[in-house]
């Protein structure tokens, strides 16, 4: 197992290469000075031509990705032009936040993904499988975007039940610990359940087929006919083989929740990679979007290494070599 980890190690060194090469050509490519963003107009030639030298835009592009080349190989990816602070010291405070959102997020998904899929699956042709069905169909096919803003509607203009935005309310710092911690869950409920409904929809509908395709195997049968209980059938035999498929789409989820955390971040006003990649596209930063580009790439990766490993360590029939 090392040596399979090693080798996918070293085949994703220069695919992550190859990424960060095309991201600091295409915004580096792109028509106007990031500059002017970041002066008030009509300001002296001199001062902006100064600026554009502070941000390493006064070489020519081919000189440009040498010292950017040598930076990054020394682990300094620069400092970002919004912020006037180092890249990384920008993802460290956004990037745990949006780790939390898909991490409750992805284990939200595999929970109601599953149970709602085995339901489905045993109950075959039932009024719950119809609805089941049309409920998951309706989810999948609902832009988060637009999700995001009706459950804002509902639970935070109309209701008033949730907060419609943010991580925390104003001045919860001074709140005692247990009533601090009640006011983020609050405050997570809406963007969480929006990053996973849509995923655990889809989920549903890939448990409910490998369920089925599962309870049609000779041993499903010949478990039921030596007397076990239906139960024990269903969550021993079948189940566990039916999940087998499943761990695939874990690698498959993170890139789909980091793309949905674009829209839920900025529609939340949560700061995390997902709101900060977005300013920093609107900003025309380009050492904090390659940086971000970057961190999403190493995460997907991972995220496909481990659904690979996970696969060869339920599946004993799976070999990593």
């Amino acid at each position: 197992m090392a040596t399979y980890i090693l080798r996918r190690v070293l085949i994703a060194i220069p695919l992550i290469f190859g990424v960060l090469t095309l991201t600091f050509f295409i915004v580096r490519l792109a028509p106007g000075d990031p500059t002017t963003l970041y002066l008030a107009p009509g300001v002296s030639p001199k001062v902006a031509e100064q600026l554009r030298a502070q941000f390493g835009l006064n070489d020519p592009l081919p000189i440009q990705y040498i010292k950017w080349l040598s930076s990054v190989l020394r682990g300094d990816f620069g400092q970002s032009f919004s912020y006037m602070r180092p890249v990384f010291d920008v993802i460290a405070d956004a990037a745990p936040i949006t780790l939390m959102l898909s991490t409750l997020a992805l284990s939200l998904q595999f929970f109601f993904g599953i149970l709602l899929g085995v339901i489905s699956a045993i109950k075959q042709g039932s009024f719950y499988d119809r609805g089941l069905t049309i409920f998951a169909l309706f989810l999948y096919s609902m832009p988060e975007f637009w999700l995001s803003l009706m459950l804002i509607i509902i639970f935070a203009l109309k209701l008033g039940l949730l907060p419609a935005s943010g991580l925390e309310s104003v001045g919860a710092e001074f709140l005692p610990l247990d009533e601090r911690i009640m006011d983020r869950i609050l405050h997570l409920i809406l963007p969480v359940f929006v990053l996973s409904l849509g995923s655990a929809a889809g989920l549903a509908r890939y448990v409910r087929g490998s369920m089925l395709e599962v309870l049609k195997q000779d041993y499903v049968r010949t478990a039921r006919a030596k007397g076990l209980k239906e139960s024990t059938v269903i969550y021993k035999h079948a189940l566990r083989n039916a999940l087998l498929p499943v761990v695939t789409i874990l690698g498959n989820s993170l890139p789909i929740l980091l793309g949905g955390a674009l829209f839920v971040e900025v529609i939340f006003a949560i700061p995390g990679m997902g709101r900060v990649t977005v300013e920093a596209i609107f900003a025309r930063d380009y050492p904090l979007i390659i940086a971000n580009t970057f961190v999403s790439a190493v995460l997907i990766i991972l995220g496909n290494l481990l659904a690979d490993v996970l696969y060869a360590v339920v599946d004993p029939r799976i070999k990593l070599s």
